[in-house]
């Protein structure tokens, strides 16, 4: 971990702020091509009423419009928590270069089924501030139940 992995991870978390001020479940994302942020999203699956608005893919897809590219290679993905089966699915066809994320998703995150959905060459870096991104999604969870 860097202190750049740090910095693009807390705007990561000032995106995954703005989901839960949504009332989504707070999970953020940026892309950073070249010290740039050239993506950004966070979850709107409620807000569009769409299971696929994921943070990652909403990222993904501003960062392709941004570059004028489907590929991503020379990009580094920051999101909050582990991505999904689907995001990774997602960072293998865009050729994601390097994947930064959080908190470990022991349920659903890519890593319960196996490693090796994403791109042979997307290095990968996990539990950066991964505290700090857990405490946000655990926090949302736990006002959830509590409000049953």
């Amino acid at each position: 971990m860097t202190n750049e992995d740090e910095k693009y991870m807390r705007l990561a978390l000032n995106e995954a702020q703005k989901a839960l001020d949504e009332g989504e479940v707070p999970i953020g994302a940026v892309v950073v091509a070249n010290g740039a942020v050239v993506g950004r999203g966070h979850n709107l699956v409620e807000t569009l009423c769409d299971a696929t608005a994921h943070a990652e893919l909403q990222a993904i897809t501003a960062a392709a419009s941004t570059l004028g590219g489907k590929y991503l290679n020379e990009c580094t993905l920051y999101v909050t928590v582990e991505p999904c089966v689907m995001c990774a699915g997602a960072i293998a066809w865009s050729q994601v270069g390097r994947l930064v994320y959080g908190a470990a998703d022991p349920k659903r995150g890519y890593t319960t089924v196996g490693g090796t959905i994403l791109h042979p060459r997307t290095k990968v870096t996990a539990g950066v501030l991964g505290e700090e991104c857990e405490r946000l999604v655990s926090g949302f969870f736990a006002d959830l139940r509590q409000s049953f």
